[in-house]
């Protein structure tokens, strides 16, 4: 298929066309008396104003913001043909791998532009039938599903659903076999899972409801409760979250439903560990870890032996086993050592599924349930894989591959003979054969060495002038693999350049690489980031004139940082959902638990001077002439809150001295990310692609 437009194209136009006169008139943003002073150091906070969401003069401020710049986007000449390509692209069925659930089996598709993934099932042979449509929930696709659970004998559900984008949920339960709602709604729940106990009642985390706005008030105390069916939601029993505080309350039963798992955190990483063994009657909850140092997962049980997945003196992750009568750490035997790459493990069909991350690129090894290796698993190719989980008495397993250029394709597998066959391949209208991706290793600013992976399309002369989207994150030990998306192929169909640098505080090295990233050494993630770019401009892929920066959430406070420190590094910048406000981010929602990450501006006056010197929205200064930015959020994002990208773009709008554009795209009824409709998303990526090109100065595509 032919692509929108040539760079030859582009480059003609480029050479001919400059923004400079454009002149851009910001609505004023009214500036407050308010500071706040740290250690001595006073800290003005003129637009603390914005941080409520509640407030008429908030919301006209928003109003004026978006009709500024959707007036600027709608001036793009090719925006529409983009939406159009980007629509053309998306419009192909896309499903889930099957999940067996009492006698039905059930997954997911959506025929192509449908806002949400419906969830089907079917019996034996029969045609699949329609079991839940989220896409029915609200007129205009702004509630969506987001957990669905069984009971282990399939006659039961509970799903979860979000009202525009927030995190807080309402749980439906329904007769699985007649799809009727049972009770009443369970409301206000938030972080939590569904985990059944029997056909009696389930699990559930949440927090008491904020005072003031729900979207933007603290929430720091996690609670687990059990829901009885049958009984109304206010006498639901209090398990576990009372006696101390945390902010994270997770928990789950063992496949055979013998033994109830708590975890407990309050912060992103490290949690507590506790078991209750159910098949007692009146057992109490025994603590196998009581300190919040590591994470711990347990990921199976063959009768009173816990499988445990963690970090415990294996920063890149072992699995070990223990005995629930006596389960402390000093009893803790490997089961799969730790190696020089992390561990993800998958358990299903009676066997664990060891994947590793080997420069950010999948390896995974099959083992039996007394720690022998079977075998390794041959993958389609070079990226990654997802899947291998199941049920104990199941025959068959289910995984995804999938790479920059590979659209995800579900692979059925047969655990006893190792065999695999496609079972789903997405009929995209993309050609990965046409592009290549291939990963390079750069020195960052103290000489530690990064992977970077690289995706273009095959013959692409490496002049300096192709427009390059630059993609990291780095936090919270996350760790980003290679993955088809098909708003990167359209980017690479418009003739773009794509890169992705696997930066520190991420895991794809493990908590090391992880902690490498942290707190103090937060500096790192940025100097990794900033050398990406230099690397790709040092070896031609792109220069300053066409490089874009772009990240969400962590990611944006990525962004909002590198664009600050170096503002001539990029001619765009596109911080997405991000971190800003690096003194303030505790004081709302559940930011607090953040802090392992980031420490805290009031921890000590160390803590606060280093926030302080990165922090985007207090280095934004006069007299610097900025990349062209697009800033984007949602106003029921409840989780990194609008506020912090309403700041920078006041701060930005304020004091830039180029002519470059400063816009912030705020979209309605909408949260972090999770569950926004496709209409929504199409829409979103045509702004961000429009804004990037017409910034790098490209007038037509053809």
């Amino acid at each position: 298929m032919k692509t929108i437009f040539s760079l030859s194209l582009i480059i003609l136009i480029s050479a001919c066309n400059s923004r400079n006169n454009e002149k851009i008139n910001y609505p004023m943003t009214q500036k407050g008396n308010v500071s706040d002073t740290y250690f001595g150091t006073e800290v003005p906070d003129p637009y603390r104003w914005l941080e409520d969401d509640m407030s008429k003069e908030t919301a006209i401020w928003v109003d004026k913001q978006n009709e500024l710049t959707f007036a600027y986007l709608n001036k793009i000449p090719f925006r529409k043909a983009i939406n159009e390509k980007l629509t053309e692209m998306w419009n192909y069925e896309k499903f889930s791998a099957p999940v067996k659930e009492g006698d039905y089996t059930y997954f997911s598709k959506n025929d192509g532009l449908q806002n949400h993934n419906v969830i089907y099932r079917q019996k034996n042979e029969q045609e699949p039938e329609i079991f839940l449509d989220p896409n029915t929930f609200s007129e205009d696709g702004t509630t969506s599903l987001s957990d669905l659970e069984f009971s282990k004998d399939g006659s039961l559900a509970a799903y979860a659903i979000s009202e525009g984008g927030s995190d807080w949920r309402k749980i439906i339960v329904i007769d699985a076999k007649t799809k009727t709602i049972k009770e009443d709604t369970i409301k206000d729940v938030k972080f939590s899972g569904i985990s059944w106990e029997g056909t009696e009642g389930f699990y559930y985390s949440s927090y008491d409801k904020p005072e003031g706005s729900e979207l933007s008030a603290m929430t720091d105390q996690h609670k687990l409760y059990f829901h009885q069916l049958g009984s109304p939601q206010s006498s639901d029993r209090l398990v576990f979250g009372l006696e101390k505080k945390r902010r994270y309350i997770s928990a789950y039963l063992t496949e055979d439903e013998k033994f109830l798992i708590i975890n407990a955190a309050v912060s992103t990483s490290g949690n507590e560990l506790y078991i209750k063994d159910l098949s007692k009657k009146d057992s109490k909850l025994v603590c196998v870890v009581n300190n919040f140092d590591n994470n711990h997962v347990v990921i199976d049980n063959e009768g009173t032996k816990l499988f445990i997945l963690t970090n415990y003196k294996a920063p890149n992750q072992r699995i070990i086993i223990v005995d629930a009568s006596s389960p402390g750490q000093e009893n803790w035997i490997d089961f799969i050592p730790e190696t020089n790459n992390v561990l993800e493990p998958a358990r299903g069909a009676g066997y664990i599924f060891a994947k590793y991350m080997i420069d950010a690129i999948s390896k995974v090894k099959q083992y039996n349930m007394e720690g022998k290796l079977i075998r390794e698993i041959k993958l389609p190719g070079v990226g990654s894989a997802e899947g291998f989980s199941g049920k104990e008495d199941q025959t068959e397993l289910y995984f995804s591959f999938t790479n920059y250029i590979t659209p995800g394709t579900i692979y059925k597998y047969n655990p006893e003979t190792g065999k695999s066959e496609i079972y789903k391949q997405p009929e995209v209208k993309f050609n990965g054969e046409e592009y290549e991706s291939k990963q390079v290793f750069y020195k960052s600013k103290d000489g530690t060495s990064i992977p970077m992976i690289i995706t273009y399309k095959k013959g692409t002369e490496m002049n300096g002038k192709n427009p390059t989207i630059l993609y990291g994150y780095g936090g919270f030990n996350i760790s980003l693999t290679p993955s088809f998306s098909i708003t990167n192929a359209l980017w690479l169909e418009l003739g773009g350049i794509y890169a992705v640098p696997n930066i520190r505080g991420g895991g794809e090295y493990g908590e090391k690489w992880h902690i490498a990233g942290t707190k103090m050494n937060k500096q790192n993630v940025f100097d990794d980031f900033i050398a990406a770019g230099e690397y790709l401009i040092k070896n031609a892929y792109t220069s300053s004139e066409y490089l874009a920066i772009r990240g969400g959430s962590n990611g944006g406070l990525l962004v909002g940082a590198v664009m600050t420190q170096r503002p001539d590094l990029m001619k765009v910048a596109l911080p997405a959902v991000g971190v800003l406000d690096m003194l303030r981010y505790h004081t709302f929602t559940a930011g607090a638990g953040w802090a392992y990450d980031y420490g805290t501006s009031e921890e000590s006056e160390e803590m606060f001077k280093y926030l302080y010197t990165y922090s985007p929205v207090h280095n934004v200064r006069k007299g610097i002439e900025y990349p062209a930015t697009l800033i984007t959020t949602g106003d029921h994002d409840d989780r990194v809150v609008p506020a912090h990208s309403f700041k920078f773009a006041a701060e930005l709008q304020t004091k830039q001295t180029g002519s470059d554009p400063i816009l912030i795209r705020i979209e309605t009824k909408a949260g972090h990310g999770a569950g926004t409709s496709v209409s929504k998303v199409i829409k979103q990526y045509t702004d961000i692609f429009s804004f990037t090109l017409y910034s790098m100065g490209i007038n037509e595509i053809e």
